[in-house]
């Protein structure tokens, strides 16, 4: 019983200040994890909005990085496109928030992508 009411007030919070209605800032960049599943090693990269990386084969680009006005260190919002190299078309492309990378997660056999947070500098 407490379960499902701690998950009505977490529903009810969610919907009391939609993400729409929310201020956010762009930054200049953004912090993101990825883990490749077959060694098992992850790499956090720095990647700057506009700007495309290369990881394993995934090539990544970051369009925007989005986070709460006034707090920088608050709930981060990527915009990405990742595709891999030598194959057509994109395996995401699509907004990754950090509080729940489960929500918008990139399908991929190999590796996982999530974002850490927005960079200000």
């Amino acid at each position: 019983m407490w379960k499902s009411l701690t998950l009505i007030g977490f529903l009810a919070a969610a919907v009391a200040v939609p993400a729409y209605a929310q201020n956010v800032t762009s930054a200049t960049g953004g912090v993101l994890r990825a883990l490749d599943k077959t060694s098992g090693q992850t790499a956090d990269i720095e990647i700057r909005s506009g700007q495309a990386v290369s990881h394993g084969l995934l090539e990544i680009v970051m369009t925007d990085c989005r986070y709460p006005a006034g707090n920088p260190s608050g709930n981060a919002y990527a915009a990405l496109e990742i595709s891999e190299r030598g194959k057509p078309g994109v395996v995401f492309s699509g907004w990754m928030i950090a509080s729940a990378p489960a929500l918008s997660a990139m399908e991929h056999p190999r590796y996982d992508v999530w974002v850490i947070r927005c960079t200000t500098s």
